[in-house]
Order: C-alpha cells, then sequence, then structure tokens
C-alpha cells in the first residue's frame, strides 16, 4: 500500500515538474519574459496589418502575443482588429485588466491605424486573416458578440475570464472566424457555468471545469488536456504540439491558412508611417 502511495506521489511529481518546466525555462532564457517597465517597453506596429488608407477591402486580424513581463512564460494575450470596407482605421477589440478599475468595464474598443503594436515589447502572432467576403461575414457579427461578453465586469488572471475568455467567446459566437487560440492564451478554456462548449475555433468541442481541468478536441486546436490552465495535447492535422509555456510547436508567427499563410512582416517604425 504503501509503496502504491509513494510511486503514485512521484507520477503526480513528475507529471507536475514536466507542466511547468516549459514556463519555467522560457522565464530563466527569454528576454521578453523578464521585467521592463511597460512606459519604455515598445508599442511600434511590426507590419502585419496594412495602412488603411492602402488596402480598401474588409480585413479581420486576430494577434497573441506573450503577457508582459514575466507572465509571458506563461500565457499570451490576444486581440482582434477588424476594418470594414473603405475605412480609415481599425477597430481593435480585447479585455485589459486595469480598465476595468478605470472605466468599470474591462472591454476595450478602440480605433487605430495600427493593431498590430507589440504587446509592450513582445512580438505578435498572426493568427486569423480573413479579407473581402469573409471579413465582411465577420465584421457583421462582431459588434453583438462583444456585447454579449458575459464578464465585462469581472477580470482575473487566472483560470479566467481575462482577456483570452473574451476572444474565445467571440470566437465562438462567430464561427465564421475560425479561430484557433494558441494553447497557452491561457483564460481560453474558462467557460463559466458550462462544462461542455464549442472550441473557440467552432471545429469542435471541449470539456471545462470553470478552465481549470479541462479536454478540447477540434479540428484546429487538436487534442489538448488543461490542468491547472496548463495546456499540453498535440495535432496531427497540422504536426504540432501543444507545450506549456510555448503554446504550439514548431512555433510559428504565422499561424493563418488563407492567401496570407506565407506573409511575414517587415517592422515598420512609427516615423515611417508618419512620412
Amino acid at each position: 500500500m504503501l509503496r502504491s502511495i509513494n510511486i503514485a506521489s512521484a507520477a503526480v511529481l513528475l507529471f507536475l515538474v514536466t507542466m511547468l518546466a516549459g514556463p519555467f525555462l522560457r522565464l530563466a532564457s527569454d528576454d521578453g519574459a523578464q521585467a521592463q517597465s511597460w512606459r519604455t517597453a515598445s508599442r511600434e506596429p511590426v507590419g502585419w496589418a496594412p495602412a488603411p488608407e492602402d488596402f480598401q477591402p474588409a480585413l479581420v486580424q486576430a494577434y497573441c502575443a506573450p503577457a508582459y513581463s514575466w507572465r509571458g512564460a506563461f500565457a499570451d494575450h490576444c486581440w482582434i482588429a477588424a476594418k470594414p470596407e473603405g475605412a480609415s482605421a481599425y477597430s481593435r477589440y480585447e479585455v485589459i485588466g486595469f480598465r476595468l478599475r478605470r472605466t468599470g468595464s474591462a472591454v476595450v474598443i478602440s480605433e487605430t491605424p495600427t493593431p498590430d503594436r507589440e504587446w509592450y515589447g513582445a512580438f505578435p502572432k498572426l493568427m486569423q486573416d480573413l479579407r473581402g467576403e469573409k471579413a465582411e461575414a465577420v465584421i457583421a457579427k462582431l459588434p453583438g458578440a462583444v456585447a454579449s461578453y458575459p464578464y465585462p465586469k469581472e477580470y482575473t488572471v487566472w483560470p479566467g475570464p481575462n482577456s483570452n475568455t473574451f476572444i474565445a467567446h467571440v470566437a465562438r459566437e462567430v464561427p465564421e472566424l475560425e479561430l484557433a487560440l494558441p494553447s497557452n492564451a491561457i483564460g481560453k478554456d474558462f467557460t463559466g457555468a458550462s462544462v461542455v462548449a464549442a472550441a473557440p475555433s467552432g471545429t469542435g468541442y471541449q470539456v471545462s471545469l470553470g478552465g481549470i481541468l479541462g479536454l478540447t478536441l477540434a479540428r484546429k486546436e487538436g487534442f489538448e488536456v488543461n490542468v491547472l490552465g496548463l495546456v499540453f495535447g498535440a495535432n496531427p492535422l497540422n504536426f504540432t504540439l501543444s507545450v506549456p509555456g510555448f503554446g504550439r510547436v514548431p512555433s510559428r508567427i504565422n499561424w493563418t491558412e488563407g492567401e496570407t499563410k506565407d506573409a511575414v512582416p517587415m517592422r515598420v517604425s512609427d516615423a515611417a508611417l508618419e512620412n
């Protein structure tokens, strides 16, 4: 009996060490995960989003970047940008925790010509890029999806609701977005009182207990296991693994599947935008 308990304890310890190895490795080795002043951290656009005056068709993009400071070793922060046909700016949709204290709502909708700015020094990955009619279909549903978010006056870093809970909610409400969030977007699996829900991409389903424990099986997400918000799994359809701290590996900065799937941005400075 005692031997069985020792073996079980060793197995649990090994599992926890394995789950935490990725985040702590990133925390120790990745300069982007180190503490830095948010006042001086880069917020430059990186070149994913075409200037509105140079691109007339409708456009919807989704981005994710490592969270600010040490939290980036564990999780990404995600947001959505949308530009109707002929619009002079993008609408950027996201949840930001400190805005809840200032305005009474964590949901932020801002107008900007450069929605692809670095997230306080972290380079954003492009998770979705829809143009023309596909983008118009999404844009038509975005206001209703944002308005229906159940937690505008709540924000909890872990396990949610947080910024990724919001983007996952929008994705579920607008399946035309077909957005698979990175596996380290902690909060995406927080489904409130709903134990069974659609996967954010709309291509499968998930079972979640408050975002702390859960399973996801979907075409775009693959098979994911969530333990205490840390997610591991695999997707044989695109030959990727989900690893805590690193998200999906092999890592890419462009996860789109459409006409921009091979695009790689050239960093754009604020000065260049003004010329």
